[in-house]
């Protein structure tokens, strides 16, 4: 190669990892992981539908205290998407059993029972040597681990983990609403 073409073709090569490592970087650490909509076929990459939005993450169970639960996560996704809130509902079974449905059946009863229209993900562990690399990151970042089915984590658009909040924090909690609000 010749010398004069050499400084194009390193700004060419710098040039492109520089946009390379934008689109890299794009996606937060937080959203970077591919999960199956609930009772789906595919993978989803999170960032895809996450990216940019405050994001309440929370894992479910249908046959637990709090699934009631489901009705104002319902009513606080309707209230907010238009402004850039996603919930988004793992099912989990590592909390006495509560979750032992499979994923069509979980669904079904989230769409017929609560009339769930938030995102709902595949099954996963939210605890335990098999917890998923999610929640791994959510529990790492917050320094707490779900000890409940219905912990929730709310993340700002940026993908960072602003707040835990325990099973027993309602969906219309004042504080949590506030805290929406505010990140809105």
């Amino acid at each position: 190669m010749s010398i004069s073409k050499a400084p194009v073709l390193l700004t060419a090569l710098l040039a492109w990892s520089v946009s390379a490592g934008v689109a890299a970087a794009a996606c937060p650490e937080s959203l970077d992981h591919f999960k199956r909509p609930l009772a789906g076929h595919e993978p989803v990459h999170l960032c895809d539908v996450m990216q940019g939005k405050v994001v309440l993450v929370v894992n479910t169970a249908s046959k637990c205290a709090y699934t009631p639960q489901y009705d104002g996560l319902e009513k606080l996704y309707e209230r907010y998407r238009e402004r850039g809130l996603v919930v988004a509902g793992f099912p989990s079974n590592d909390f006495a059993g509560q979750e032992p449905g499979t994923e069509q059946q979980i669904r079904k009863f989230c769409r017929l029972t609560y009339g769930v229209q938030f995102p709902m993900f595949e099954k996963v562990h939210v605890k335990g040597q098999t917890v998923d690399p999610f929640y791994r990151y959510l529990i790492r970042e917050s320094g707490e681990p779900p000890r409940w089915n219905f912990h929730k984590y709310l993340l700002d658009r940026e993908g960072r983990v602003i707040a835990s909040f325990p099973s027993q924090v309602k969906p219309d909690d004042r504080g949590l609403v506030k805290l929406i609000e505010e990140l809105l």
